[in-house]
């Protein structure tokens, strides 16, 4: 028989004043830039922004005359692109701190069995993101500038300006790392009953085509990299539909039914 007498609420009693939240949110964004700093200082130590410049460079440079190097066409573009690469560099590596940050200032407001898949959701995204840049850095790149170069005409010399390379592959990255976020949006979607999984099932097709237009409007007017963006959204989309059933489960509440899976 089950149990008439109502469960107290577990955050009753947890309120707090509106600036005390103003503090806590100075507090994590304090701590977050205090990360993101002292990975900037780390890496400047070692490999240092001239290291890192020659690692971004690496895929363009690999379709480039053997003695070419890439150009610095603005007067203080030698001192602003390194310290950018380095900031840039700085936040990648302190991705799984930030977002640890933001779980943490939201977290007092979570139920338990809410709090239990905040961390593995930071882990799950953050690795995505890592795989997305990954994935940019080590094929997108390569490809892309291999398909461009071959319309380069033999009486044309191609020295891009290192401050617009930087540009674009900032642009990647971050298309990249937001697109390979696909699972986790599917999961949430699925897990805060926003969506069904045969519902998020019967909207794949339309998804297909969205992922197409979202790399055609983020990527370089080349089909090599809106391929290599939309086709991975599509891989992904399917794979978060898997995972959902599993998360939603991981993290229901003990006392809510088991209907985000049934259908």
């Amino acid at each position: 028989m089950a149990d008439p007498t109502p469960k107290a609420d577990e955050l009753a009693g947890t309120e707090q004043p509106f600036v005390q939240h103003l503090v806590e949110l100075r507090d994590r964004i304090l701590y977050g830039l205090a990360g993101v700093v002292l990975c900037a200082i780390g890496l400047a130590i070692w490999p240092g922004p001239g290291g890192l410049i020659d690692f971004i460079a690496v895929p363009i440079r690999n379709h480039m005359p053997p003695d070419a190097k890439l150009i610095a066409v603005g007067v203080f573009s030698p001192f602003f692109v390194p310290l950018k690469v380095l900031l840039m560099s700085a936040m990648i590596v302190a991705l799984p701190w930030l977002m640890y940050q933001m779980w943490a200032f939201v977290a007092p407001g979570l139920y338990s069995h809410e709090k239990r898949f905040a961390l593995p959701l930071i882990f799950i995204g953050s690795m995505l993101a890592y795989v997305g840049i990954a994935f940019v850095q080590f094929f997108v790149l390569d490809q892309m500038f291999f398909f461009i170069q071959g319309f380069t005409p033999d009486s044309v010399a191609a020295t891009p300006d290192i401050a617009s390379y930087v540009q674009a592959i900032l642009s990647l990255y971050l298309a990249f790392g937001l697109a390979f976020q696909v699972p986790v949006v599917v999961m949430l979607l699925v897990r805060f009953n926003l969506a069904t999984i045969q519902q998020l099932k019967d909207f794949r097709g339309y998804f297909i085509v969205l992922a197409f237009v979202i790399a055609a409007i983020v990527t370089p007017p080349d089909v090599i990299s809106q391929l290599a963006l939309a086709i991975p959204m599509c891989l992904l989309y399917q794979v978060g539909i898997w995972g959902a059933s599993w998360f939603s489960r991981f993290s229901r509440a003990p006392e809510e039914p088991e209907a985000a899976d049934k259908t």
